[in-house]
């Protein structure tokens, strides 16, 4: 069979943002120094570099899990936890590990403000998300939780909200949902909390993506950031593809010397595209 001949170039500014840089890093160092380590959820949305830790001796656990876990060595990941969970953790005499973001807890601080100051809170976010889940968990008062501006009811909104957002959200429909919430006659107190990072990765990607006859997309099926990057990379490119391991790209796809840009979310691994880089130019 003849080859394609492809040329594949790599985005350079992609890979890992900050917060799961840290996150991996204090998992790694911590196996090295304990036999058992848990981790409280995927430590990252991305089944592929989940693997590889959980060779390395990683234990992905779930919330229900943390009630029979004593005497252990606990990971909390990027995304934050609400209180409870290092009551619970530690409750059980278990030794936290924490890699919350710094940029969360900060937001997470501002959360437990706002709503202590008596202000409505509303997040903009995946209801179950676990970072959502960290930044609910510092209210007293539950927040409205939306995803978009019809799970609104206006009729039964204050005359003034606070507006919180999950980082990994897309800035533009966040400033779309507050202009929608605004026409209705609410005032809207507003707190920048989408990730300059992941602001910045939508603009570098859309300009990658224009470079290329092909985009190979790599991410997680459940990363949120993924699923807004992968949107601006449409937007980019029409001839885009999705994939969450190089196992998935599909030679059909490609005609001869056709150029080829790959990159991914902030939750994908650098080696990961590496991959996907090796397999287009073996086609």
């Amino acid at each position: 069979m003849r080859k394609l001949n492809l040329k594949v170039f790599i985005d350079e500014s992609g890979g890992f943002c900050f917060g799961v840089v840290n996150a991996i890093q204090k998992a790694e160092n911590a196996l090295k120094n304990y036999r058992n380590v848990y981790c409280l959820g995927q430590i990252v949305h991305n089944d592929d570099e989940v693997s590889r830790l959980e060779k390395l001796g990683l234990v992905t656990i779930t919330r229900e899990d943390l009630s029979v876990i004593h005497h252990s060595v606990i990971l909390f990941r990027a995304h934050g936890e609400p209180p409870e969970t290092y009551r619970k953790a530690l409750e059980n005499n278990n030794e936290i590990i924490d890699a919350s973001c710094p940029i969360i807890l900060n937001i997470q601080k501002k959360v437990m403000t706002a709503d202590r100051n008596g202000e409505f809170i509303l997040l903009f976010g995946k209801h179950n998300h676990p970072e959502v889940i960290s930044l609910a968990g510092q209210c007293l008062r539950m927040p409205l939780i939306i995803d978009r501006f019809e799970q609104i009811m206006i009729n039964e909104l204050p005359k003034q909200v606070t507006i919180f957002s999950q980082t990994t959200m897309s800035l533009r429909e966040y400033q779309d949902l507050i202009k929608q919430i605004e026409m209705q006659g609410v005032s809207v107190k507003v707190h920048n909390t989408v990730c300059r990072q992941v602001c910045n990765r939508e603009d570098e990607i859309f300009s990658f993506c224009l470079r290329f006859n092909k985009v190979v997309f790599v991410a997680g099926r459940n990363s949120s950031n993924g699923k807004v990057l992968y949107s601006k990379c449409r937007e980019a490119n029409t001839h885009t593809y999705f994939v969450s391991s190089d196992s998935e790209i599909i030679l059909d796809w490609f005609t001869a010397n056709e150029t080829v840009g790959v990159c991914g979310a902030t939750s994908t691994p650098r080696w990961q595209m590496e991959k996907v880089k090796d397999v287009l130019e073996s086609f």
